[in-house]
């Protein structure tokens, strides 16, 4: 859900909200909601929310809003939050939140339990070297506030709570299927040894996204149980149009106010955690990450598209993407953001209808 009105790009933090217009915005709400309800007409079987704050790239500071006013306007399709980032919130909210969507929805939610990148931290002011413990502590909260019939004590190094008995229990049992990042080494762990989904998005590499999910099989399997590939989801950014020329056009101009305009704030934030934070010490330095930060925004949308990181052209083209895709990562799930930056809102549904016509009856047995 991008802001679309910005002009030129900063690199301050936190961006100035001065421009805002609430009547614009209220109209790209509109849109957004009914491009994201469309998808169950286009044959998808989920449709995703995020969270962000302090950011124009992303207006969902709430996924949870977003998907109750989906529950209304969809009937089979699930409603992924991916998702509430646990560390920041207050645990018994997100369980009481995302059980009331699970019964409202009639059991149609994906929980995303997420850990959230770095300059979420500095918008909602927590410690972020912290970050792990209040992820792991939550996330056994949450999942026992589901499942515990009766009112139960909670004691723990974050988070204290006299009596817990959630009100409603989520609609499916024991609990709604668990989503979690697996975009670093410990992230993909920790999802294989709590048997939950996996999802990386924004891929650095095939090569990077298949190293974890074989980190996530393997650590499984030593947990006693085998994943398989719907337990694997890949994001990408996605451009369908009647030509390649066309989509690449498209993408490349939208990733441009993505990367150029919209991300400068959440970089310069990204950089200050950095510096002062072991928050990314788990999943390489935080001069190989700085890197992979300036590498991205500076790829040509021919690159993004030889290395595998967006799939981008017509249909024939998307198809042979997504093979490509499961062949070197072995996902079965596929989280496509058609909406990146300033692409116009007739091409997002004009490529959600390319992937229902001719890209999903190609793809949909794989």
């Amino acid at each position: 859900m991008p802001w679309t009105y910005f002009e030129a790009g900063t690199e301050d933090w936190p961006i100035a909200n001065a421009s805002f217009d609430a009547v614009k915005a209220t109209d790209l709400y509109r849109t957004y909601v009914d491009e994201m309800a469309f998808a169950e007409e286009c044959g998808f079987d989920w449709i995703g929310c995020n969270e962000h704050h302090f950011s124009p790239y992303g207006l969902m500071a709430n996924c949870n809003l977003i998907g109750s006013a989906l529950v209304q306007k969809t009937s089979r399709v699930k409603l992924a939050m991916l998702g509430n980032l646990i560390p920041l919130l207050n645990p018994i909210r997100v369980a009481e939140e995302y059980a009331m969507l699970d019964v409202m929805s009639g059991g149609r939610l994906v929980a995303g339990l997420m850990r959230g990148i770095a300059h979420e931290y500095a918008a909602y002011n927590i410690p972020p070297d912290s970050s792990w413990d209040r992820l792991k502590e939550a996330y056994e909260l949450i999942v026992k506030a589901w499942t515990e019939p009766v009112p139960f004590r909670w004691e723990g190094e974050h988070y204290q709570f006299r009596s817990v008995s959630i009100w409603p229990r989520p609609h499916q049992q024991p609990h709604p299927t668990i989503l979690m990042s697996g975009g670093s080494v410990p992230s993909a762990k920790f999802a294989a040894e709590n048997r939950t989904m996996m999802g990386i998005v924004q891929l650095d590499s095939l090569t990077t996204a298949r190293q974890n999910v074989d980190l996530y099989r393997q650590t499984a399997r030593d947990n006693g149980w085998e994943p398989g590939p719907d337990c694997v989801l890949v994001g990408l950014h996605t451009c369908i149009a009647e030509t390649d020329e066309e989509a690449q056009r498209l993408l490349g101009e939208g990733e441009a106010y993505f990367y150029g305009t919209l991300s400068g704030g959440p970089r310069t934030a990204q950089r200050i955690i950095l510096q002062k934070s072991r928050y990314y010490a788990d999943s390489g330095s935080s001069e190989d990450r700085a890197a992979r930060r300036a590498r991205v925004k500076t790829m040509s949308i021919q690159e993004r598209i030889e290395a595998g990181t967006v799939l981008c052209g017509s249909p024939k083209t998307v198809v042979q993407q997504i093979k490509r895709t499961i062949e070197a990562v072995g996902n079965g799930v596929f989280n496509l953001n058609f909406k990146i930056g300033r692409i116009p809102d007739d091409a997002v549904y004009r490529g959600m209808k390319l992937f229902r016509d001719q890209v999903l009856p190609e793809v949909r047995d794989l």
